[in-house]
């Protein structure tokens, strides 16, 4: 387990004794496929780190519409921003298959960090990037094309869970039209529309549940600024 946490960015630069220490005050979390671990506005109690399994947090709009903020997979935290700022979840988050989840109390947590200040700079640097991710996705929300929005979402995951495969890089979990639409802030429609005119062009092979990425080169050109280094790893 230990090992487990030094890979995670709130835990680097910590030393065996403290990170055993932090250990001791976690607690372990299993949650079944579809289940929710909270809800949008639910006090902000705990916060987690994905050990095993896929994450969706979404967001409900003041009009009712779902909006997907972000799939999460194994290493990845959440939750940590609005513990450590004192405020509600402002997401809800469920398991989109069986999880296992490394978790932490919120007033637990504090303690830790005034005792081991790493863990409060290496906080602070999360909650920073969060920032900055949070403005990325809102420029391009506001100012992008919807193909735009599109090829971004599919990249990202990408990113995040993408196993080669024959055919070029996989989206290794279940993927419906749907999530894209509420990931991208557009319709099922054009999504559909989009996903079709690409594996025409052979960008991507699409199912009704997986993408698979043939063309990452092409499909970043449409997303037009994405950054490309991993695919000329």
């Amino acid at each position: 387990m230990n090992e487990f946490l030094e890979n995670q960015p709130l835990f680097q630069q910590l030393d065996e004794q403290t990170l055993n220490d932090v250990l001791r005050h976690a607690h372990t979390r299993t949650l079944a496929k579809g289940t929710f671990l909270f809800y949008q506005d639910d006090p902000a109690t705990a916060f987690y780190i994905v050990q095993h399994g896929r994450i969706r947090l979404s967001q409900l709009s003041p009009e009712g519409q779902q909006v997907i903020v972000r799939f999460l997979t194994e290493g990845e935290a959440f939750g940590i921003v609005a513990v450590l700022s004192n405020i509600p979840y402002p997401v809800a988050a469920n398991a989109v298959e069986d999880s296992t989840l490394i978790g932490w109390d919120g007033e637990t947590f504090q303690q830790l960090m005034l005792q081991y200040p790493q863990l409060a700079l290496n906080g602070m640097r999360i909650m920073a990037r969060y920032m900055r991710e949070t403005i990325s996705r809102l420029r391009e929300i506001t100012t992008e094309r919807v193909e735009q929005r599109i090829a971004r979402a599919l990249l990202r995951l990408a990113r995040q869970m993408g196993t080669p495969s024959p055919n070029g890089i996989l989206i290794d979990m279940s993927l419906t039209r749907k999530d894209i639409a509420e990931m991208s802030g557009t319709t099922l429609y054009t999504v559909s529309r989009s996903l079709s005119k690409w594996q025409e062009m052979g960008i991507i092979q699409s199912s009704r549940e997986q993408v698979c990425i043939c063309a990452p080169h092409q499909l970043a050109k449409i997303a037009e600024d994405w950054v490309e280094e991993k695919w000329q790893e």
